[in-house]
């Protein structure tokens, strides 16, 4: 049988439509726009016990600290401690000359002991009415000028004795006997670190979660492994306008004083725990600033639901908008899916499977 030429190019058409319905056919399933369902693993979304940290750099600061300066403009006689010496309130730093001092110190207290005795002198008389009453108050003015002068000389003296206000360490000594000294003249650093301080910004958010006496740890890159542990001790009155954070203030223990100001510390703020809903952190399919999820619908179809995320941990990230208790996403398989796709879950045929397997033993048996 001879096939005319209109008749082969009809059956070359007929067979390009079919293999294009084929690719076509193929195509869907492979997209999962099929009705062959995908397989993939569920969860019901569920509120659970959530407790979330909060990460911050910290700088550490002393509890208190100086820069150990002198009041008057002298020489240095005297250097009572070595960089380094960890010394305790009123002990004497630096001793600085003061012979003049001395000498005035003399003087204004044999001119007070020479008034007081003529004062006495006075007294006596003027209660024999032998002197005026006007007199014996002159001699008591001069008297109180002359004491006046000896503790004003006795505190001069005391400024030459550079003490330390509190106890702490002592940074690098700055000055040698000999060096003279000015008011501002750096002697060396104080620093109380027996327990430091640790300054951190917290957004602004996260104000309403935040109190005084949570725990608190940091760690440093100068010690690896280590964490120290503190509580919260004071929350700053006010927001920063610019960062739109605000500081919170660690007060952690410094026995050892490896910890010392100027420090760089990682903090972990531990939040209170608070109920909060929670997905597998896998499930979250993120597409430039957009992050979805895919949800199941009654007829085992899948929708796409925009959600923002709060904190992520341990394999969980918060859901704060989009998703509400008893909605069933997609955890894994979700590269698989599109808007509309049908799937199957592949726990609940196991476990259809294993309920199967354990009636037909049963009925063995």
């Amino acid at each position: 049988m001879r096939l005319t030429p209109g008749f082969q190019a009809s059956c070359l058409l007929v067979f390009a439509f079919a293999l294009a319905a084929c690719g076509s056919n193929d195509a869907k399933q492979r997209d999962g726009g099929g009705d062959r369902p995908i397989p993939v693993t569920t969860q019901q979304v569920t509120m659970q016990p959530w407790s979330d940290t909060v990460l911050a750099l910290g700088n550490v600061k002393a509890r208190e600290s100086i820069t150990v300066s002198a009041k008057v403009s002298e020489t240095v006689e005297q250097v009572h401690f070595n960089s380094g010496d960890i010394v305790v309130a009123g002990a004497p730093l630096i001793t600085l000359t003061g012979r003049q001092q001395q000498a005035a110190l003399a003087q204004a207290e044999a001119a007070a002991n020479e008034s007081e005795q003529l004062f006495q002198r006075q007294t006596e008389l003027a209660g024999q009415q032998l002197i005026a009453r006007s007199t014996l108050d002159t001699q008591r003015a001069a008297r109180d000028v002359a004491r006046a002068r000896v503790a004003q000389m006795r505190a001069d003296i005391g400024d030459r004795v550079i003490r330390a206000p509190f106890s702490g360490v002592l940074g690098i000594r700055q000055v040698s006997p000999g060096a003279l000294v000015t008011p501002g003249t750096p002697i060396a650093t104080l620093d109380d670190t027996a327990r430091v301080y640790v300054d951190f910004p917290v957004q602004e958010a996260m104000l309403a979660s935040l109190a005084v006496g949570q725990q608190v740890s940091g760690t440093s890159t100068a010690y690896p492994g280590r964490r120290f542990e503190g509580v919260v001790s004071t929350i700053d009155a006010r927001v920063d306008e610019a960062t739109r954070a605000i500081t919170v203030r660690g007060d952690f223990a410094n026995d050892g004083r490896e910890l010392r100001p100027g420090m760089l510390l990682q903090v972990t703020l531990v939040r209170p725990e608070r109920q909060a809903l929670l997905v597998p952190e896998i499930s979250i399919v993120q597409v430039g600033t957009d992050s979805f999820v895919y949800r199941v619908k009654p007829d085992s179809s899948v929708e796409r639901a925009d959600v923002k995320v709060g904190s992520r941990r341990d394999g969980k990230a918060e859901v704060t908008q989009g998703l509400k208790v008893g909605d069933r996403i997609v955890v894994d398989g979700t590269g698989k899916l599109r808007v509309g796709s049908r799937i199957t879950d592949l726990k609940a045929d196991q476990k259809a499977g294993a309920h199967v397997d354990g009636a037909a033993t049963a009925n063995r048996g």
